[in-house]
């Protein structure tokens, strides 16, 4: 098991080799590439509803139609994770959505392109579960704060460069056909590339050396030794706790303000305050990358917090209150000022602190035993994707309806107080008895 070029120390003992971030750096790029697929449509959505001529509702209708499928597979999503382990679920699904990515370019109508993102809500649903799955099987307790923000870390980022990419190659190829097209396939590629590095298990993978893998399986072992005796129930069992509930309907809540933003912010920026194509490609850059880096500092407060002795509760409490209180402040303001500029910083603002709140990725392996923790996380992002399916309607009537987007941030500002409630709520110190 040891690899080749392992490094040894001055002392003569061995160092630990960094397969488990290497790992999780590649989870990083995977959701990256995850989500410029996911946003190439909203960021394409002001030159597809012209050429289709939908309104509104029906902007929204489309935009919501991944996450009808997104959302129905995300306990079986998690459950193959579970039985099969997660290298192969992330590969497939990794490969399966580049598929149905590239096809969209070749859509002629609302319907087709209405298919094309069903295919890709299914596809994709498998991969966060199983990064779940992959973070209780990697990391030790006090790394998978950093794991999850790293695997978490990756919408934020592709949503950036998604806006970055698809903006830059539509205006360069005057498509956003091809555009697609070149996304899907880079993704197929990429399902290949985690096929071949990914491993199930450090035991499984051949760079792990034996002090990284004596160093995850002691904190594994020790972890294991607090668990609770199973009561023999099965996974139903779990919705007998407040936490799994709270947990479910906290990243709900947060998925309402982060997939509202996501899906309709291009298009406000555009009617709203009159940005292009190439401007509105920069703002979205920079209001997701902020999002980005937050979400890796509040990931690595959180582990240095508790490697110095911080209680779970009082650590997790505290980081997702303070994301929800500024999140909310930030976006609550936009409805009130006018200048782009100062718009742009706001959401930026919202997203810095809001993706803190992707160490909700650690919950799973807090409430559940490893091998339990695909099932927990399927259920948790089922209950974060209700709000991809629902969000996007909602906000297209309201902007229909009332012809502005004043109670559409109203609507996410009172999603980011429910956040804090339900942060607040879940019992962070132990595992279920399940």
């Amino acid at each position: 098991m040891t690899a080749q070029g392992d490094v040894i120390s001055a002392e003569g003992s061995q160092q630990k080799t960094g397969v488990r971030w290497k790992i999780f750096v590649l989870m990083l790029f995977l959701i990256t590439i995850n989500y410029i697929d996911r946003a190439s449509l909203s960021v394409a959505m002001p030159l597809i509803s012209k050429e289709f001529g939908l309104d509104a509702a029906a902007q929204g209708f489309i935009l919501s139609s991944f996450f009808w499928t997104y959302a129905l597979m995300q306990i079986p999503g998690g459950m193959l994770a579970d039985r099969y382990k997660p290298r192969i679920v992330i590969a497939a699904a990794t490969i399966g959505w580049g598929f149905f990515q590239a096809i969209a370019a070749a859509s002629t109508s609302s319907f087709m392109l209405i298919l094309t993102r069903l295919g890709l809500g299914a596809a994709e649903a498998p991969i966060y579960p199983a990064g779940g799955k992959l973070n209780a099987m990697w990391m030790t307790p006090n790394e998978r704060a950093r794991g999850a923000t790293l695997l978490d870390g990756g919408a934020p980022l592709g949503a950036a460069l998604g806006a970055l990419v698809i903006a830059g190659l539509i205006a360069a190829f005057d498509s956003w056909r091809i555009s697609f097209a070149v996304a899907g396939i880079g993704t197929v590629l990429c399902g290949a590339l985690a096929w071949w590095y990914i491993r199930n298990s450090p035991s499984e993978h051949p760079s792990v050396n034996e002090a990284e893998a004596k160093h995850i399986e002691t904190a594994h072992a020790l972890e294991d030794l607090n668990d609770p005796v199973s009561s023999g129930r099965g996974i139903g069992a779990y919705f007998a706790y407040r936490s799994v509930w709270c947990m479910c309907l906290g990243w709900m809540f947060f998925n309402t303000v982060f997939y509202g933003l996501l899906t309709w912010m291009p298009t406000h920026l555009f009617k709203v305050h009159g940005l292009d194509i190439k401007q509105l490609g920069g703002a979205l850059f920079i209001m997701f990358f902020a999002g980005f880096i937050g979400e890796l500092v509040g990931g690595q407060i959180a582990d240095v917090w508790r490697e110095r002795g911080g209680q779970p509760n009082t650590v997790f409490r505290t980081l997702f209150g303070i994301a929800a209180i500024i999140a909310t402040i930030s976006i609550f303001s936009v409805a009130y000022v006018k200048d782009a500029v100062i718009v742009v910083a706001l959401l930026s603002s919202t997203l810095f602190f809001l993706r803190w709140c992707g160490m909700y990725w650690a919950i799973p392996s807090i409430l559940a035993t490893r091998n339990r923790a695909g099932f927990l996380g399927g259920c948790m992002n089922l209950g974060g994707n209700i709000a991809g399916v629902t969000v996007p309607i909602i906000v297209g009537f309201i902007v229909q309806f009332t012809g502005s987007y004043y109670l559409a941030l109203m609507f996410f500002a009172a999603a980011g107080v429910a956040l804090l409630v339900c942060s607040t709520a879940i019992d962070y110190s132990r595992k279920l008895p399940v």
